[in-house]
């Protein structure tokens, strides 16, 4: 059975690995997800989870103290669809073999080019980009701009659409002229894309993307159903050695960042949070201590095992896997082809998705707030900080208890093996000994 799933699944995960475009986009938000950790920081402070924080420093420094966090939080959550652009456009350049910078500078205009510039006040109507266009909701477009205008680009690159200057000419101008006749094939192509949805119903290609691809993907993505599925394959991939969210993000991930960013706004507006199924809720309420939720393992691993081999390994990976780093388990106790360690590696994430997706559905505990926490940030703390209330935490304790409780039996089983072994080896030591003396 192992070997018929083996042959089944190595070859789409590898090919999904592989996929330029997947890869792509994974690669381009991993670019821009420094800052928004960074920025998700300045926001917290803002609106940290303790009753009387915004009083107590409104004391101190005024009563617009938190506007000096909001307009950090601001620079990146109000430009996300547009950073995503760039970065994407950066990593898609450089996998399609062109120079990086230009394909990212070309798709930012690019994007900027389909982004409405007049906004009406009353009656009237005045030049300006309103933030709505450049954030979480013009992140599909983004995407779309970024592989249009690269393909586009490379499209011109291929066929040696260049001015050619003469040599001994400083290679900055010899390159930038290079990139003249691609980069105007691409913007001369986004004029008319502008011009032909002016003509239409949507009016702009925002509202075309918008209303075909990114509510809906939005609706399919925010469904317990999606989220079963996708850390169901995480997991089962991480049985057969392939990193598993690398493959599945690389299909979720821009919905989960569209999700993530809906509520992150709603946060810093002080509104009902819209969507249960983010990216923090993924990380934080289905998997403790990585891939398979091995926290709970090791747990298990480190106060009931006898065997010196698992024990061993439960004291060196104990405090990686509190701060969420499993390689250590995943490799060597091993994970990967254990039949009896997959079973329980695959059941406890989804359970943890189950049960956190109904309980936060019910508001037994407060939806996340879209902040991105750091990844290696301890359970309990995470909880607390991304629900903003204690009642996170309590959902996290009882979920890796859970896991402990479903570990425990094949754990066990395994331990037994193991030490089976050491005492098999140990007998033979002795013999090995005994003859030597003889």
């Amino acid at each position: 059975m192992q070997k018929k799933f083996e042959d089944i699944l190595m070859p789409i995960a590898t090919k999904l690995g592989n996929n330029v475009v997947l890869m792509s986009l994974r690669d381009g938000f991993l670019i821009i997800m420094p800052l928004i950790i960074v920025t998700s920081i300045f926001l917290l402070i803002g609106n940290f989870p303790i009753p009387g924080w915004a009083d107590f420093w409104a004391g101190i420094l005024g009563k617009n103290w938190d506007e000096w966090f909001s307009a950090v939080s601001n620079s990146v959550f109000n430009f996300t669809g547009l950073l995503s652009c760039m970065g994407i456009a950066y990593a898609y350049g450089k996998n399609r073999g062109l120079k990086a910078i230009h394909s990212s500078v070309v798709a930012i205009v690019s994007f900027l080019i389909l982004t409405p510039t007049e906004v009406s006040v009353g009656k009237q109507t005045v030049s300006a980009v309103q933030t709505l266009y450049l954030g979480p909701n013009g992140v599909f477009l983004g995407i779309f701009i970024a592989l249009i205008s690269v393909e586009i680009y490379r499209f011109a690159v291929k066929r040696n659409w260049r001015i050619k200057m003469p040599d001994g000419v400083p290679p900055a101008v010899s390159q930038s002229f290079d990139a003249l006749l691609p980069s105007a094939l691409v913007i001369f192509v986004i004029f008319l894309i502008r011009i032909i949805f002016s003509l239409t119903s949507f009016e702009t290609a925002y509202n075309f993307i918008y209303s075909l691809l990114q509510a809906p993907l939005k609706g399919v993505g925010n469904s317990l159903p999606s989220v079963l599925l996708y850390n169901f394959l995480a997991s089962l991939l991480w049985c057969f050695g392939i990193n598993g969210p690398t493959i599945t993000n690389s299909v979720w991930s821009p919905i989960f960042f569209v999700l993530t960013q809906d509520n992150l706004t709603a946060f810093k507006d002080h509104a009902a949070l819209p969507h249960v199924y983010t990216q923090p809720f993924i990380d934080i309420f289905t998997t403790y201590g990585g891939g398979g939720s091995t926290l709970s393992l090791l747990i298990v691993m480190l106060f009931v095992c006898r065997s010196k081999r698992i024990k061993e390994l439960a004291k060196l990976a104990i405090v990686p896997g509190i701060f969420g780093i499993n390689e250590p388990i995943i490799f060597g106790l091993p994970v990967v082809l254990n039949p009896i360690i997959a079973i329980p590696f695959i059941i406890v994430p989804t359970l943890n998705t189950l049960l956190s997706g109904v309980i936060l559905t019910l508001g037994w505990v407060p939806k996340t707030n879209g902040v991105l926490l750091p990844w290696t940030t301890p359970p309990i703390i995470s909880g607390w900080l991304s629900s903003g209330s204690w009642r996170g935490s309590v959902l996290q304790i009882f979920e890796i208890i859970l896991g402990i409780l479903i570990y425990y039996p094949f754990i066990k089983t395994l331990d037994k093996q193991y030490l089976n072994e050491e005492q098999e080896a140990a007998e033979s030591e002795d013999v090995d000994i005994d003859f030597s003396q003889v």
